[in-house]
């Protein structure tokens, strides 16, 4: 084994991983100004705030949907930010009972911003919570048991709901139309990603030139939060091992230790092509079987992996299940299999 790649990745101390999510926090836009990308949705945005802000009203609720990693999180903060309120962020795996939105929605002060990330992950149950809240902000609670229980309604302070999710899909339409402003952030494009790896770059106080920041934009998968932890494992290359510069030939050099390719696809990413091209030689494969072919959560793969995948063109989905495409096998540099058919 060479001395550039360690037989083990160095386990991350907790005091690492604070100082990782300290980092992706100071990275984060702070104003609508500063967000890259999403032009048509931050002009969107940028009336409907101005004209709440006008009218002295909490903004409408809405729903932030999308691939992980493109700035819901940060556009949520934003709103809160530029209209001026206090912001208060869950999740929806965190709400397991109709008393937790109780305690969150009565504590919440006039005009706050609620934000609830993975909101498709609410019960049934818990989602009809909701509907008298953001509709007459109003929320009946029933005290006691059987014959002796009661409802009581409490009133509840103007407030902006702001769903995320990654499977709108998922959400009920009752709730769904709750929501009067909606949104679908795309992926970025390796020009805009260029500009937020620049951005990154002279917070985090990191030499790099364009060439660099474009070499690192490319690989990102269309993702600034990808694009930012790239620009910070090519910055400690560049510092043990180059000038202290990113360079384009710095960031393809970090790039190759960290296994990802000029598509960049990473290991796993590869790990599931060559199951498909060459286990199976072609044919469909259920997520299941690939699950355990690959040693990996079959919702980790439908949901992180496969969705880059099918967009590269390398996978196809199909009703007998998962197929590798023949630029997978020209990808892999691989001979593809003599039956045209599978194709």
């Amino acid at each position: 084994m060479s001395d550039d790649f360690p037989e083990e990745a160095p386990i991350m101390t907790p005091g690492a991983l604070a100082q990782e999510d300290e980092l992706d926090r100071s990275l984060r836009p702070q104003t609508l100004e500063d967000f890259i990308g999403q032009q048509a949705l931050c002009d969107q945005l940028a009336v409907s705030l101005e004209a709440a802000t006008a009218r002295e009203e909490p903004l409408d609720h809405v729903l932030l949907a999308g691939p992980p990693g493109l700035g819901k999180t940060s556009l949520a903060q934003i709103i809160a930010t530029e209209l001026g309120v206090p912001f208060v962020q869950t999740a929806g795996p965190a709400l397991e009972r109709k008393g937790d939105i109780a305690a969150l929605l009565t504590a919440l002060e006039p005009g706050s911003v609620f934000f609830v990330d993975e909101i498709h992950r609410l019960s049934r149950a818990l989602e009809e919570t909701f509907y008298p809240a953001m509709e007459d902000r109003r929320l009946p609670i029933t005290i006691g048991q059987g014959a002796g229980a009661r409802v009581v309604t409490l009133e509840l302070p103007a407030f902006t709901l702001i769903g995320a999710t990654t499977r709108a899909g998922l959400l009920s339409t009752p709730l769904r139309d709750r929501f009067g402003i909606q949104y679908r952030l795309e992926n970025y494009g390796p020009e805009e990603l260029a500009a937020i790896v620049r951005r990154s770059a002279a917070i985090l106080d990191v030499s790099l030139d364009d060439d660099g920041a474009l070499a690192i934009a490319s690989r990102s998968r269309g993702t600034p939060r990808v694009a930012n932890r790239l620009l910070r494992r090519v910055r400690d290359w560049a510092e043990v091992r180059g000038t202290g510069t990113v360079t384009a030939e710095a960031a393809s050099s970090a790039l190759e230790l960290l296994e990802v390719d000029e598509l960049g696809c990473d290991r796993l990413d590869r790990e599931i092509l060559t199951v498909l091209c060459t286990t199976y030689s072609g044919r469909p494969v259920g997520l299941s079987t690939l699950s355990i072919a690959v040693g990996e959560e079959s919702d980790t793969i439908e949901e992180v992996y496969e969705p880059y995948l099918v967009q590269c063109g390398l996978i196809s989905r199909t009703a007998r299940g998962r197929t590798a495409t023949m630029r997978a096998y020209e990808h892999l540099g691989l001979e593809p299999p003599r039956d045209s058919a599978l194709f």
